[in-house]
């Protein structure tokens, strides 16, 4: 057994603790990562390397135990399936910092696990498992170059917290994640509230302080432990095969500049067949692999490339500030709610709007806080997109990380639920794609959903900028308006959405161990003016979201009723509220705080609303009613004046002449003007008929006022006939009330 330790570092006023020793000793490394009552067990192991693997097969699961809530899965199976789409961006967010801090060339099969074991659901886990895997790997022997650390930043009230719990970040301006090394930032995940450039920058840097903290605490925990590390040695290719191939790429029979130019990677591909096909007529490389061929030509391309774009020009001849042809359109769909096409070069993204009622929204099961989401993008990355062939699959990690970025860039302009109280779904799918399809949805997103009638508070645009550096790192360009190759064969991925007030979202990837000096107020500052001139291509488009909802959508009607009335909205047993469904052919949604949302279409959701409001109206006395007769008794007729509830007219009340028999005036299923006379204390309702105009109990009042001397012994007769007339009710009533109740209830 080896010997538990723990080691514990403050931030804050919250105390990191990591333990070793003690949980999952057969793995190579190991650590549980404790802040607060949230534990993430961290787990590193390896493989084999595969023959022909070129590249490195790093994996990383995050998962998410419902225990750790002290919660039962609430699938069918009763146990976790798959990964949640918090856990699939929490395992993004490790892999992206971790994988540069492998040497290059390193094949094995490596894979982190993170366990969430215990969750106080105040302190998210995500970045826990960033500083576990380091640690992990840093007590394992592979050749790990870390160590890494991950920070969680937000701004409550103007103030920037570490490590902020779900409260405050539901308080926070901005959302921020940053992983770094000892050397430099490594990876950026963001959503803001269009916050300044300058504000993202002083929360990146406040960031970085943290970092350097977690790193040389992490240190200390590897100078304490004895770690043997494995050597390794990268592989060199053939020299006469590296040799006869950039010969080959040299020749004159092979136009590099036209390849180049191409869009896409397609270009690249048929040169490395083509050369491929012509080696293995050779026989001293008759058994060469395509794989080989391809690896050492896509090397010597980069290094085309990057020197090419260092001396001023891009592959495809643009400035290094200079954007794609830009195109966007809205509309193109019949029937849908709102569509966005937008194109950047041979970039093109399809984004299509749809509106539901609010009862359509997500329903979550996760360990995190929230048991619902409103708003929804899918984002799809179709094989044809790049012209390959390829099974058509569920989303993978990349499609849910790329979704994920576009939802999280629209949510600070989306208006309230209780302003529109829709649930929202935008689906982007990628029609043709080299360069930052992500952002493109960004853009179709938004086009999309003014199109929709959605009143967003601001448009929203995305670009990519990249970057490439020489040797020394110390001379770099910035590109804007990254290209496939130029994403493929570069240093980084940085992307920025916003709106013309500022910033939404940022991601940023790198390949480096260090970016270079003073680079962020350089990169934001040229993101910002490529995003400006975006959104003026899409303001052609549509400049404003339309002023109603599409005539396909359906329309929702809100009312706000009191929580004592929800009984009678829904009936027993929910007959009344499904009565209304079917008359009206909509769909009525209530909350517990009395909040109802009626959709369907737009005259059906109006009859609906005003049913409903006259449902939980209360009758007073004087309110007058036409009504059908539901039943007629020896004393009266009962008539329904609201939806599920009767009153009597009582004999006397039906005619200004006296009335023998009660089915010589009325029968069931007549319609009658009346008038509610009385309410007593339990709710029962006496009403009086209504003839031209004038109720019968004021006629009969005065007819009877006239045969009396005075109005002493008027007075007298109408109390004796009013109390015989609430005693007969009441009796008759009360005798009837238990086989009555379910058919005068609807």
């Amino acid at each position: 057994m080896n010997k538990i330790k723990n080691y514990e570092l403050m931030l804050g006023d919250k105390k990191l603790v990591i333990e070793k020793g003690r949980l999952a000793q057969q793995a190579n490394g190991t650590c549980l990562v404790r802040l607060e009552d949230t534990v993430v067990l961290v787990t590193a192991t390896d493989g084999e390397s595969r023959p022909g693997t070129d590249f490195f097969p790093l994996t990383v699961d995050f998962e998410e135990r419902m225990y750790s809530i002290g919660k039962i899965p609430g699938s069918f199976f009763k146990r976790e399936g798959r990964p949640t789409t918090d856990a699939i961006l929490a395992s993004r967010m490790t892999d992206r910092p971790i994988r540069p801090m492998f040497p290059k060339g390193y094949t094995r099969d490596v894979q982190l696990v993170c366990t969430v074991m215990s969750s106080d659901r105040e302190n998210p886990a995500d970045v826990l498992g960033t500083i576990g895997s380091s640690i992990a790997l840093g007590l394992s022997s592979l050749p790990f170059e870390g160590p890494v650390s991950s920070v969680r930043v937000g701004r409550v009230e103007g103030e920037l917290v570490a490590f902020p719990t779900y409260d405050e970040i539901e308080k926070s301006d901005i959302d921020l994640i940053v992983s770094g090394n000892k050397d430099s930032i490594l990876m950026i995940e963001a959503g803001a509230n269009e916050i300044s450039e300058e504000a993202m920058i002083e929360a990146i840097e406040f960031a970085t302080d943290i970092i350097a903290a977690l790193n040389s605490f992490q240190e200390e925990i590897f100078n304490d432990s004895e770690i043997t590390k494995d050597e390794f040695v990268p592989s060199e290719p053939d020299q006469a095969l590296v040799s006869v191939i950039k010969e080959m790429l040299n020749s004159d029979d092979i136009d590099m500049t036209s390849i180049l130019n191409q869009e896409g990677f397609s270009g690249i591909n048929e040169l490395c067949g083509k050369i491929h096909g012509e080696l293995i007529t050779n026989e001293d490389y008759s058994d060469i692999e395509f794989s080989q061929v391809k690896s050492i030509v896509e090397k010597e391309l980069k290094s085309q490339i990057r020197s090419k774009i260092l001396s001023g020009t891009r592959v495809d001849g643009r400035t290094a500030e200079e954007i794609r042809d830009l195109d966007a359109d809205v509309s193109i769909l019949p029937r849908v709610h709102g569509t966005g096409l937008f194109s950047r070069g041979a970039t093109q993204v399809l984004s299509i709007a749809t509106l539901g009622n609010i009862a359509e929204k997500q329903r979550l099961d996760n360990i995190s806080p929230g048991e619902y989401k409103r708003y929804m993008h899918h984002y799809n990355f179709p094989a044809f997109s790049v012209g390959e062939a390829g099974f058509m699959r569920g989303p993978g990690r990349r499609e849910i990380g790329h979704g994920m970025l576009a939802e999280k860039a629209l949510l600070p302009v989306l208006p309230s639920e209780e302003d529109f109280p829709y649930a929202i779904r935008v689906v982007s799918d990628v029609l043709s794609s080299n360069g930052s399809t992500s952002q493109a949805s960004v853009c179709g997103s938004s086009l999309a959903l003014m199109d929709a009638g959605v009143p967003i508070s601001s448009p929203v645009a995305g670009i990519a900028m990249g970057l490439i550096t020489d040797d020394s790192s110390e001379k770099y360009v910035i590109l804007t308006d990254i290209a496939g190759l130029e994403d493929a064969f570069g240093d980084m991925d940085f992307k920025v959405a916003g709106t013309k007030t500022g910033i939404t979202a940022v991601q940023l990837d790198i390949k480096l161990k260090k970016l270079p000096d003073n680079f962020l107020n350089d990169v934001f500052s040229k993101a910002k003016q490529a995003r400006e001139k975006i959104l003026s291509v899409m303001n052609k488009s549509i400049q404003a979201p339309r002023d109603g909802v599409s005539e396909f959508a359906p329309t929702i009607e809100k009312i706000t009723i009191d929580k004592d009335k929800i009984g009678a909205v829904i009936g027993q047993g929910g007959k009344v509220i499904r009565g209304i469904e079917e008359e009206f052919e909509c769909t009525v949604n209530i909350e517990d705080e009395g909040i109802i949302h009626i959709s369907g279409l737009k005259d059906n959701a109006a009859k609906a609303k005003d049913f409903i409001l006259v449902l939980v109206t209360d009758p007073e006395v004087g309110n007058e009613y036409e009504g059908e007769v539901v039943r007629v008794t020896d004393f009266g007729a009962f008539v329904n004046v609201l939806p599920g509830k009767d009153g009597l007219v009582h004999i006397s009340a039906l005619d200004n002449d006296r009335v023998e028999k009660v089915t010589d005036v009325v029968n069931e299923g007549d319609m009658l003007q009346v008038k509610i006379i009385e309410v007593d204390k339990m709710g029962r309702i006496n009403l009086t008929r209504i003839i031209d105009g004038v109720p019968v109990e004021s006629n009969r009042e005065k007819k009877s006022n006239s045969g009396f001397k005075n109005n002493k012994d008027g007075n007298k007769f109408r109390q004796k006939r009013s109390k015989n007339f609430r005693k007969n009710n009441q009796k008759e009533t009360s005798n009837n009330d238990s086989e009555e109740g379910e058919e005068r209830s609807w």
